[in-house]
């Protein structure tokens, strides 16, 4: 049996999530989906098709859908829905779980890689983050959850964009790309989402790509020190961000999000044993802070890219393709967390190079 895939759903309450469900349930794509709650929250799917008085209350939909809420541990739901569907009591293609508007998902991510037999049934394909345009500000101003939900997502949807001035949403998504470079974010409309940008979006594959936005990664260098050519960077015709004029006001960098991200480069490469004992040492230290982190790596010895990513403690890696001909070898690194020590983590990894 191929492994089933998983996706997590999280965002803030009200962002607009169960319509995104609703939505992808209903859809004729010939897709059957088991959808787990977990954790009740103020909203679930539907009260009409969701009865909550059980432990679990498993509902098949006329196209096949499955929808169950469980109060239980989502080890045990995962488990007993893949030997339902063993067993052939229970057909499904791939499994939606939404976490509650307040909920961490990386306790969910981990449950993926940390169970064994899990790992054997299930694929984690993506963590979506709904982000509700009209409250965001306020949202990510006051609650860690809300930002760390960004902090974690391999892609963003901004719902209700047109309930807001456009300078606003762009403020929004500057303020985003700095939280999350890697993450690509699209405003979308009360569930009107193509549902080739919802699943199989590969987000926890190890593979040799590694998606940094690219104007962050221009602009990351603008205000990094280490550089001798200084800001040669200007934001031309061709800069997508108009929220770059405000920025002479201070309009987006009164933000100071705890959750942020940084990138590291080099051209050289790592000495294998020093690079994994200060990523064990730094894991161990600031783990529980660590939300996603990834990289492709130039190590010394082997002629193929490394790969590595990881969520909180949680970490691996992965031989990747080789190096192409004419390709320059080089790493690069995205660190996503909470207030992490950007400057130990970028002075340790320089210190690992050759």
């Amino acid at each position: 049996m191929s492994l089933i895939p998983a996706t997590i759903l999280t965002g803030f309450l009200g962002s607009g999530k169960t319509t995104l469900l609703k939505r992808v349930l209903t859809e004729a794509h010939g897709q059957k989906i088991a959808v787990i709650e977990n954790e009740f929250g103020e909203e679930n799917i539907d009260s009409d098709i969701l009865v909550t008085e059980s432990k679990e209350q498993i509902i098949q939909m006329s196209n096949g859908c499955i929808c169950c809420t469980i109060r239980e541990d989502l080890r045990e739901t995962l488990r007993d829905l893949a030997e339902k569907k063993r067993k052939g009591l229970l057909d499904f293609d791939r499994v939606v779980i939404e976490t509650t508007g307040l909920a961490d998902p990386g306790p969910v991510a981990q449950t993926f890689f940390m169970d064994d037999e899990i790992a054997e049934t299930y694929l984690l394909d993506s963590i979506l983050t709904l982000v509700d345009a009209k409250h965001a500000a306020e949202q990510l101003n006051e609650r860690q959850e809300a930002r760390r939900q960004v902090g974690f997502a391999d892609q963003i949807f901004i719902s209700k964009t047109d309930l807001v001035a456009k300078d606003e949403v762009d403020a929004l998504i500057h303020r985003l790309k700095h939280m999350n470079p890697r993450a690509p974010q699209r405003a979308v409309h009360f569930g009107d989402v193509k549902l080739s940008e919802v699943f199989d979006l590969r987000g926890f594959n190890l593979n040799a790509k590694l998606d940094i936005d690219p104007d962050f990664l221009k602009e990351a260098d603008d205000h990094g020190h280490d550089h001798a050519h200084g800001h040669d960077h200007e934001h031309g015709e061709n800069c997508d961000h108009p929220s770059h004029a405000h920025e002479g006001h201070g309009h987006h960098h009164h933000h100071d999000d705890d959750v942020k991200s940084f990138v590291f480069k080099s051209d050289r490469a790592f000495d294998p044993a020093r690079l994994e004992d200060f990523l064990g040492a730094i894991v161990n230290i600031y783990g529980p802070k660590m939300l996603r982190y990834k990289g492709v790596l130039f190590m010394n010895g082997t002629e193929r890219k490394v790969i590595f990513q990881g969520v909180h403690q949680l970490m691996g890696s992965d031989l990747g393709p080789k190096w192409a001909d004419g390709e320059k070898p080089n790493s690069k690194m995205v660190f996503i967390g909470i207030d992490l020590p950007k400057d130990i983590f970028l002075q340790g990894l320089e210190q690992c190079l050759l």
